[in-house]
């Protein structure tokens, strides 16, 4: 092996999404430093931070990797953090722990401190750019104004989708050869699950009728008004599926249940909440139709999941959810209810289209893998420490 493949990084890493949230970044921040950890213990010494300002911890696959906290409350820390930019100092804590090192900074989440080091920024999307009805007021301020500031700190990048990448380069006018499109996993949990499994959730949540599923968090641009409208449309044409809804309530949520009330679905929709990491598979495996009529995605783990489940999927024809589910759902913008539940009612209506995706899902879901992610995302490590350094590394 050569002095360059050989040479280690030493790599503080915010893993506060996988501590204090619970959706698609934490699933980033998590599954992304344990394939580092595992298979590039070599090449990289990876150091985790969050900032303790609740009583959470880190998840248990982590347990072991040297840890680095700082006790600030969440608007502390947020605003701290963009002051930092703003006045172009380093941010005074994590400095010493990056510069002692020296460590190259990884943010995986939307804040990056001021540093002297080499650092690198994950964007997950621009959602609050291009939707901010979508975000609460105080929410969207802090992103206009800190985004622009953290993507121009960056020495390098990391895009979870080509669309991430286009949104960066159109809004931010953000170079082209600072931004890498790095896509995110699946987990192997996500298989087509056993009949046990089936049955053992359709029992647990009581599914006695055929369903529909969206998983995600109750959030305005998931878009779950239209698939509650086109719901009503197929209940209209006498059949017997309800909505399941799995996911925690967000930001402007209320609605979404109101409508239910509205358009007479309050039987025919069921809210799970939260549910355990290990009933999603049956349930994905166990849906006539997984929908995902998103305005607006990053990238969409749903989609990767239900693919990976070999469960029919369909989804919008937007952001980046052509470009993850290839040939693998039926794709209909997300603004056309009459489009959605006619290609709903396809899926339903016939069993060898149904088949064809059951089928195409898996194939499509085996082109995402965190092993490749965090063999590229060592290589942005390397290319953003060469640029910081202005040395080959």
């Amino acid at each position: 092996m050569s002095e360059r493949r050989r040479r280690q990084f030493s790599v503080l890493y915010d893993i506060g999404p996988a501590v204090h949230q619970g959706a698609g970044l934490a699933r980033y921040a998590e599954q992304l430093a344990v394939h580092l950890r595992n298979a590039h213990r070599d090449v990289v010494d990876l150091h985790l931070f969050y900032n303790a300002h609740s009583g959470h911890r880190l998840p248990a696959s982590l347990h072991g990797a040297p840890v680095h906290t700082l006790p600030l409350g969440q608007l502390a820390w947020r605003l701290s953090v963009l002051a930092t930019q703003i006045v172009r100092r380093p941010y005074a804590p994590i400095a010493r722990l990056a510069e002692a090192g020296p460590m190259l900074y990884h943010a995986t989440e939307h804040l990056l401190p001021r540093l002297r080091t080499p650092t690198v920024l994950t964007v997950h999307d621009l959602i609050f750019e291009r939707h901010p009805e979508h975000h609460t007021r105080r929410n969207v301020w802090f992103l206009k104004v800190g985004m622009r500031l953290f993507t121009q700190a960056a020495d390098a990048i990391i895009a979870v989708s080509g669309q991430t990448r286009r949104d960066l380069i159109d809004l931010y006018a953000t170079p082209a050869d600072k931004i890498y499109v790095v896509y995110e996993g699946v987990d192997p949990r996500f298989q087509p699950a056993s009949e046990a499994e089936v049955a053992r959730v359709r029992t647990h949540y009581r599914l006695t009728r055929p369903y529909l599923l969206m998983v995600g968090t109750l959030e305005p641009r998931k878009n779950h008004a239209a698939a509650l409208q086109a719901l009503a449309r197929l209940k209209a044409e006498g059949r017997p599926h309800i909505l399941v809804i799995v996911g925690g309530n967000g930001w402007l949520f209320e609605p979404i249940h109101r409508l239910v009330d509205a358009l007479g679905l309050r039987d025919d929709v069921l809210f799970t909440g939260y549910v355990p990491a290990a009933d999603l598979p049956p349930l994905y495996t166990a849906a006539d139709c997984v929908l995902l009529p998103s305005l607006y995605e990053g990238f969409g783990f749903p989609a990767l999941e239900a693919m990976a489940c070999a469960a029919p999927l369909v989804c919008s024809n937007v952001s980046s959810l052509p470009e993850v589910v290839g040939d693998a759902a039926l794709l209909v913008p997300p603004t056309d209810v009459d489009a959605l539940a006619a290609a709903i009612r396809l899926v339903l209506a016939q069993p060898a289209l149904a088949d064809a995706l059951r089928r195409r899902g898996p194939i499509q879901a085996r082109r995402f893998r965190w092993e490749r992610c965090a063999a590229e995302t060592v290589e942005v490590y390397r290319t953003a420490t060469r640029l910081h350094d202005g040395c080959v590394v």
